[in-house]
């Protein structure tokens, strides 16, 4: 479990295909810190590192293809810049939202803007009655995984919603790499989802 506040934007080094996964390699100021088997989300993707080497600096991780189906990992490639963030610690304080680390679904950056100082994203995805069902969808003040990062929504539409990145999220995460065009990862409000799932539960039941 995550909270969506991002350690760390890292490097991909190398990115190989092996069959239908892809095993991404990050240099990352914490590997020494890192265990095989730990959990560690990549874009807002929890993925288990698979091998370290403390020497370089690097860890690797692999993605499966449903993961990559469903997420913006088949785009990385080395130089790319990917958000990082360790499981949390219980003793911790939850600063962001709960966060899973399964991405619902990609949307594609539409359109950004400089306001005072910070930046408004707006985003754009597919929807359907399936997955709005699902509680795959925003709510104004609501919360939202963007690329890992955990955010509050604003001008929640059908198939759209804003956010706004102050300059510290801006300047440590890859945020600073969105343009419009590029796409992300989104991870919704378990919380919405739980609550979109009792409500089907409880239509079907009174069917």
């Amino acid at each position: 479990m995550f909270s969506g506040i991002v350690e760390e934007a890292a490097r991909v080094v190398a990115v190989e295909r092996v069959g239908g996964n892809v095993n991404l390699t990050i240099k990352s100021s914490f590997t020494s810190e890192l265990t095989i088997d730990q959990s560690v989300a990549h874009n807002g993707v929890c993925l288990t590192v698979v091998s370290l080497n403390p020497d370089e600096g690097t860890y690797t991780v692999t993605a499966i293809q449903e993961t990559l189906d469903r997420s913006n990992l088949g785009d990385l490639k080395a130089g790319s810049l990917v958000n990082l963030e360790r499981s949390m610690m219980l003793n911790g304080r939850l600063d962001g939202h709960i966060v899973q680390g399964h991405v619902d679904t990609t949307a594609l950056c539409e359109s950004l803007e400089e306001v005072d100082g910070s930046r408004y994203y707006k985003f754009t995805y597919d929807v359907s009655p399936e997955m709005v069902a699902k509680g795959y969808m925003t709510v104004e003040k609501g919360s939202v995984t963007v690329n890992g990062v955990s955010l509050t929504v604003c001008d929640s539409e059908k198939n759209s919603f804003r956010v706004a990145i102050i300059p510290y999220t801006f300047d440590n995460t890859n945020f600073n790499q969105i343009q419009p065009g590029t796409r992300v990862n989104l991870e919704f409000d378990i919380i919405g989802k739980y609550l979109a799932r009792l409500a089907q539960l409880t239509n079907s039941n009174a069917l």
